[in-house]
């Protein structure tokens, strides 16, 4: 009987395939259980343990700290079988905000240093949660995760955690396994709260269109993103490959000085500077007399000292080359999913977590319903037990037993167990009138939270608004401004290639809003027709421009401070003809204090055949051939050259051949011929387009033609329309000719353009009054007249504002494009 037992045991393999089988368990145990992370809650197993061990000891961020000893020990004790050091190391890794662009652990202590420093002992520093980190654990009491035995069955430890926030994404996951490894990017958690609801509100989103939202990865460090054809790769299939630059500036003096304020993600800052030094003295690199760290609490700063006769820029090219002040950053999106590792793009990351949110949103609403439920059965029979409470106190009197009482009662009213042994168990204080008014009203709260419970799992769109409606709280609280900047290069050629050329009409609001629509959104209506409404806005915000350009053509923006940017036409955003849009300035490089984008123009291409017109408030005119603003930088270029007083008031496209004119607020206007200007470069000054008077300054620029009627607004509300053939031309430098009486009713004038019969102005007071008024409506004048009220003003107030008013009609689209 032993024998035949013994042989059942006994089974000859060879050493081939037992190490064939013992190597599969140990690569799916460490895939699987140790080096990637899992595509739900973005962690893995270490992490997910020690975050677990923390809740679990009510290691919160409003707790005090506690040794990072005993946490590891906790988690070791509890959850997680290996080696101590190795715990502590994830642990350190989750509270360095150079390592995660999020941390997760808020520490105490020495916990390592750009510059490559190990940690202290864990002994001696302390540990607790963050803020953040207690989003990814929030609600975990509530049923919404799988619980499963610890490693000795003692235990129950969650599979996964409930992660408010998509933490994959935001804090990105390095690892390495057997025969496979992963390497995801960090990025703006306000881009991916932004990213995740496009895709909830449209699940077919292009990735083109997503990166338009999540722009490229956002490291802690900070850095410099040369090129989106590695992003869009990473975004598209998985794998991609970023090159990341220090973000270097230089500063003058006896000797420049080249500062290097950030660096690329996971580069060592004291081996940087040991490295740049070894070159230096090899002369590979030439052109440096020091180098020295005067990085402090503030921040980073490397100074790089050059030689008199070194060229900032050919110093910087050789960095970029032959240090990792130029690194690449290899994007594989490796995860677990559905038990087995895949390589995902961005949109499928997002899907997949968005599916999970839908789970655990589910299995809490279950939870807090069937809790809801639960205590309203209870609080019903406090009620009926208080409206019949003589009697439930005389049965209770005159039972023997408490068992007995029970039974008495569930006879007479009928309650159920639960019922009974709460009346039982009723204080009683709840006798008095006061309490039982507050059963009263917790019976009718309850009662609401569990119709809106209810509301919320009858359909899948209430449970992803409520994912939208969490998701832009976290953005309220933990959103912070994206600290890697994206310099779009030659790279970007692969983005575009994946774009369609399409003609979109282009809107942009009085308040600043821009949006794209497809020109095919318009169906061409008769003459006519009553047209579609092209974005629902305030009152007060109207479209004041429209044009129709192409999806690869350019938009130019210039600023008051005589700036000039472009974006491509598939850098504005997309919107459906209800939607805002979005602020303009939130598509530009951030601007100065008080700089506010003036005028926007498309442009085809860049071209000699075009140029232009720069008018400035002090009367100062310049031209420049088009073709000088092909190259601008991602920071803008200077279009035009300001004195210290002035700034630019508007900017015209022009084929050279067009007449000008130039009004002022004291009521003059200089008509002259475009070829009066002669063409400038594009950081020239320009010269006098108008000869002002003292204290008078230049309110408008108009390319005018021939006929057609000149509309004048004053500040205090009066206007009128005058023929354009009344205004006789003069020459550039001119002092012009009067177009309006400014005296103390009028006041001075703010806005002077050619304008047509079918349009309408929209005017605007200093304390937000507005009206809107056909131009048919204004009374054409002569030249030199006081005009007609326009807006009636309170007393102090004063027009400040004046906008042509676009409508969005199909008709009007379709005839533009």
């Amino acid at each position: 009987m032993t024998d035949d037992v013994q042989d059942k045991k006994e089974q000859i393999r060879t050493i081939e395939s037992e190490m064939k089988r013992a190597f599969i368990d140990y690569s799916m145990s460490v895939i699987m259980s140790r080096a990637l992370p899992d595509i739900r809650d973005g962690l893995k197993p270490v992490h997910r343990r020690i975050l677990y061990a923390m809740y679990d000891m009510g290691l919160t961020h409003e707790k005090p700290y506690k040794k990072s000893a005993r946490v590891v020990g906790e988690t070791l004790g509890k959850y997680h079988p290996h080696g101590d050091q190795a715990v502590y190391d994830a642990m350190v890794r989750m509270a360095q905000d150079f390592s995660l662009r999020y941390p997760l652990i808020d520490g105490q202590g020495n916990f390592g240093s750009i510059d490559g420093d190990s940690q202290a002992a864990m002994r001696y520093t302390e540990v607790r949660m963050s803020k953040m980190a207690k989003l990814m654990l929030e609600d975990i009491e509530k049923d919404t995760v799988e619980w499963r035995d610890n490693f000795d069955g003692t235990l129950k430890e969650p599979v996964m955690l409930p992660s408010k926030f998509p933490n994959l994404l935001v804090n990105g996951s390095s690892g390495i396994a057997v025969g496979m490894a992963t390497n995801m990017a960090p990025h703006n958690l306000s881009e991916v709260v932004d990213g995740v609801i496009a895709v909830i509100d449209n699940p077919d989103i292009s990735v083109a269109d997503l990166m338009n939202i999540i722009q490229g990865p956002d490291f802690p460090t900070g850095g410099i993103i040369y090129g989106k054809g590695g992003v869009l790769n990473a975004y598209t299939y998985g794998k991609g490959l970023v090159r990341v630059r220090a973000k270097t500036h230089i500063e003058e003096g006896d000797k420049k000085k080249i500062i290097v304020t950030e660096l690329p993600y996971q580069v060592n800052k004291a081996n940087l500077l040991m490295n740049i030094a070894e070159l230096v003295k090899n002369k590979k690199i030439e052109g440096i007399s020091d180098l020295r760290d005067e990085s402090d609490r503030e921040g980073m700063r490397i100074v790089i000292e050059l030689k008199r006769d070194a060229i900032e820029d050919v110093v910087l090219n050789q960095l970029f080359t032959h240090t990792d002040m130029q690194s690449t950053f290899g994007i594989l999106n490796l995860a677990i999913v559905d038990g087995e590792p895949r390589v995902l793009g961005l949109k499928e990351i997002i899907e997949h977590y968005i599916l999970y949110r839908v789970e655990v949103i589910k299995r809490r609403t279950t939870y807090d319903l069937n809790k809801a439920r639960d205590k309203i059965h209870i609080l019903e029979g406090f009620m009926i037990a208080l409206e019949n409470i003589d009697e439930v106190i005389k049965i209770i009197r005159s039972s023997k037993t408490v068992d007995d009482a029970k039974q008495r009662l569930m006879q007479r009213f009928s309650f159920s167990e639960k019922q009974v042994k709460a009346i039982l168990d009723m204080r009683l204080q709840k006798l008095t009138g006061m309490e039982i008014e507050n059963v009263k009203r917790d019976y009718d709260e309850t009662k609401q939270l569990i119709q809106q419970l209810e509301e919320l799992l009858s359909s899948k769109e209430n449970i992803l608004n409520e994912i939208k409606k969490e998701l832009l709280e976290i953005k309220e609280q933990f959103g912070d401004p994206r600290r890697t900047e994206i310099v779009e290069g030659e790279i970007d050629l692969e983005i575009e290639d994946l774009i369609p050329v399409q003609d979109v009409v282009v809107t942009i609001t009085n308040s600043g809003y821009i949006k794209r629509i497809p020109c095919e959104t318009y169906r061409t209506q008769r003459r006519g027709g009553k047209g579609l409404i092209g974005m629902e806005t305030k009152e007060e915000d109207v479209v004041v421009d429209s044009f129709v350009t192409s999806t690869h053509d350019y938009i130019m923006f210039f600023t008051n401070h005589g700036k000039a940017f472009w974006l491509k036409g598939y850098r504005i955003p997309e919107g459906g003809r209800h939607s805002k849009g979005k602020a303009i300035i939130n598509l530009l490089p951030r601007l100065e204090e008080g700089e506010y984008v003036e005028t926007a123009i498309p442009v085809h291409e860049f071209d000699d055949e075009h140029y232009l017109v720069f008018a400035t408030r002090n009367g100062i005119i310049k031209k420049t051939v088009l073709s000088a603003y092909s190259n601008i930088r991602v920071n803008g270029v200077k279009a035009v050259k300001l004195d210290e007083d002035d700034e630019l008031i508007s900017t015209k496209l022009s084929d050279g051949k067009q007449t000008i004119m130039l009004a002022t607020a004291n009521g003059q206007a200089c008509r002259f011929h475009e070829t009066e200007v002669r063409p400038m470069g594009r950081v020239a000054r320009g010269v006098i387009g108008i000869r002002l008077a003292k204290g008078d300054k230049v309110v408008s620029m108009a390319v005018v033609g021939e006929e057609g009627t000149l509309l004048t607004v004053t500040e205090n509300g009066y206007g009128k329309r005058s023929f354009i053939s009344e205004y006789r031309k003069t020459h550039r430098g001119s002092k012009g000719v009067k177009t309006i009486i400014t005296n103390e009713r009028n006041g001075k004038v703010i806005w002077v353009k050619e304008v047509k019969d079918d349009e309408e102005i929209m005017l605007t007071s200093k304390n937000g009054m507005i009206v809107r008024i056909p131009v048919k409506d204004v009374r054409i004048q002569g030249r030199n007249t006081m005009g007609v009220r326009l807006m009636r003003l309170n007393e102090g107030d004063k027009v400040v504002s004046v906008a042509k008013i676009v409508e969005n009609s199909e008709e009007e689209n379709n005839t533009q494009g």
